[in-house]
This record gives structure tokens, sequence and C-alpha cells, in this order.
């Protein structure tokens, strides 16, 4: 893949009973190559999820993506294409930088209450490019920015960004992990 070439993610994993949506910037790299979210090892997504879900990389991709969605969770990215060379977010040629339609998409799974954020880029781009529009359509949403999962995080251990990740289980009504 060209260092110039546009780049396009992934429809969303979602279903009527989405409670809460997950919002990331791009797939990497890696995860494009995999058709998967969170398709590189070293990304903790699918071991936070593992365990505050049961839905960890030990299972079978569908399987994960099934049990996010059994347990009320949407996952989806704010950019819908862009071009960036490699896979850092800072890499993103915001020029190029297409949004995803979250209007629709939240109009779609009305039940969503709560976005969180997956890492600072992902905040930034919504509030930058959707924010207003998203809030004069859907004014009872609740926002966290939660830290990246993503191994150039690497600032924060693992159990410190799943004690900080926790907070998802208990919007969609998981308290016992």
């Amino acid at each position: 893949m060209a260092d110039t070439e546009r780049i396009s993610g992934f429809p969303p994993i979602a279903s009527p009973a989405a409670k809460v949506l997950v919002l990331g910037s791009m797939p990497s790299m890696a995860s494009l190559e995999k058709q998967e979210y969170y398709g590189k090892p070293q990304n903790s997504f699918w071991r936070i999820m593992g365990d505050c879900f049961s839905a960890g990389p030990d299972l079978p991709y569908e399987e994960r993506c099934m049990t996010l969605t059994e347990a009320g969770i949407a996952v989806w990215d704010v950019l819908a294409s862009c071009v960036r060379p490699g896979s850092l977010d800072s890499n993103i040629d915001m020029r190029t930088a297409e949004v995803n339609d979250l209007v629709t998409f939240l109009t779609k799974y009305g039940g969503v209450r709560h976005v969180f954020f997956n890492g600072k880029k992902a905040e930034q781009i919504f509030r930058q490019r959707l924010g207003k529009k998203i809030e004069s359509v859907h004014p009872y949403l609740y926002y966290t920015s939660l830290p990246s999962t993503s191994p150039a995080m690497a600032s924060l251990s693992y159990s410190a960004k799943l004690e900080c990740w926790r907070v998802l289980a208990n919007a969609v009504g998981v308290t016992d992990i």
C-alpha cells in the first residue's frame, strides 16, 4: 500500500441492543490487513474486552463481535477514510479525512446513550468535525474519553488501561468484573 493511498475503515459492529458506542479513529494497517477491528495483537482492546465481557482474543473474531453486541456495545471509527502513512493517528492527513455518518448511525441505534472514545485522536476528530452536529440532533448523549488501547500508548500499563476501561462495563450494567 503506497503511503499516499486512501484507506477506508470498516462497517460498524452494532445491533439494535446497542447502549454504548466505542469510537476509534481509523483501523491500523494490521487491522486493515486482517479485516478486523483492533487486529494488531499488541493492541489491548480485545484483551480488555476479554477481561470485561468474555470477548477475548482467544475467541474467533465473529464470536468476539457477537459477544460485544449481545452486551450492548457497538464499535466503529470516527473516520470513514483518510490518507495515513503507517498506523499512527498522528500521521492522519486531516485534509483527506472523511468522517463516518454518525448522525444516521445514532438515529438507527437509538438506544445508544454513551459514546466512549478509544484515545484522544478519536475524540479530537469527533469534536472538531461532528460534535456540534451530533449534539444538536442527539443532545442526550454522554461522552467519556478513555486511554487508547494502541501499543503506541505505552505510558500506561495494561492493568491501568483495564482499570480505566471498566467504566464501559459499568455503562452496560456489567458489575461483576
